[in-house]
């Protein structure tokens, strides 16, 4: 039996791999096992991020440090002269403080009547859900059609608004060309156009509220607004967070309404940062002051952004 066994451990001993063979075959599943599947299915889309985000905004970064003009052959080192000059240009601070009134008043606006018409809305009937679609419309239709829509609509001569305004015997104004009211119909233009998006949310957000927290305030004798003020409202922070970071988000990068309705006036009342940002960048061509602008821009909506988060998060005594 003896002579029997020795030729079968000598067999076992060839087939079993060699000490390096073993650590080669060990360190291939360990690079198997690390190149998860789902990494080659977002190789893609992190590739095009970094080629069409990333690289930009590095890019951008180091043509602000320069002074950047297109047409010339070398690009002069300023370091951060242009951010030197761009805190002494009144034009950029004029820019900057209309778009901060716009942002505030747009989504306070759009979400105060969000919210109201969501808990309007909250029941699902065939009125409100035709409702529902015809306030959320204008959120699909694009800023650049939206505004030529409402330049053409305040147009003192032929415009639907002063038209009526006329029939119930008010004077016709000049809505877009007035110092004092061209901002301000940005900024009803604005919220007309988001409203419907901060509906949406907040609706979702309004049939989420437990009902039985409802009912239990409602036997504790709460009425309707102390039931929205307890209940509905802290439940509803999360969305409500959603909608202002959004919103707010999107109105710092106001250009569109005001390109295509005022293009800036009347008498830069009505120019964003963005709209100064193109003006410097692609009508002046100062590649590298509109890059210190975008980025100065860059830093305000990350600054705005954790505010908010941190001023609106949920906590666990909500």
């Amino acid at each position: 039996m003896a002579h029997l066994a020795e030729p079968a451990a000598e067999a076992a001993n060839r087939s079993a791999p060699r000490g390096p063979e073993r650590r080669g075959r060990s360190r291939n599943r360990s690079l198997r096992s690390r190149l998860n599947p789902a990494y080659l299915f977002v190789a893609p889309a992190l590739l095009l991020a970094a080629v069409f985000i990333v690289w930009p905004i590095i890019q951008s970064g180091w043509m602000s440090l320069h002074d950047w003009t297109i047409g010339d052959d070398s690009h002069k080192w300023l370091g951060f002269g242009n951010y030197t000059e761009l805190f002494h240009d009144s034009r950029f601070w004029n820019s900057l403080k209309v778009t901060l009134v716009y942002a505030v008043f747009v989504v306070v606006g759009q979400v105060t009547i969000g919210l109201a018409l969501a808990q309007w809305l909250r029941r699902t009937t065939w009125y409100t859900m035709l409702l529902r679609s015809a306030f959320f419309f204008p959120t699909i239709a694009s800023l650049a059609v939206t505004g030529i829509v409402w330049k053409f609509l305040l147009d003192p001569q032929v415009g639907l608004v002063d038209g009526w305004l006329g029939k119930l015997g008010f004077h016709a104004q000049a809505w877009l060309q007035d110092t004092h009211l061209a901002l301000p119909a940005l900024i009803a233009v604005g919220i007309w156009k988001n409203f419907g998006f901060s509906m949406i949310v907040l609706l979702a957000g309004v049939q989420g509220v437990s009902k039985e927290l409802l009912e239990a305030a409602t036997l504790d004798g709460a009425g309707a607004v102390a039931r929205f003020r307890h209940v509905t409202l802290p439940a509803l922070r999360p969305a409500i967070l959603f909608c202002v970071v959004i919103g707010t988000v999107n109105a710092l990068q106001l250009f569109d309404l005001t390109y295509v309705m005022t293009d800036g006036g009347p008498l830069f009342h009505t120019e964003s940062i963005v709209m100064y940002l193109y003006q410097r960048g692609f009508v002046d061509f100062r590649l590298g002051y509109a890059s210190a602008i975008a980025w100065v821009l860059f830093l305000i909506i990350i600054a705005v952004s954790v505010v908010q988060l941190r001023m609106l998060r949920y906590r666990d005594d909500d």
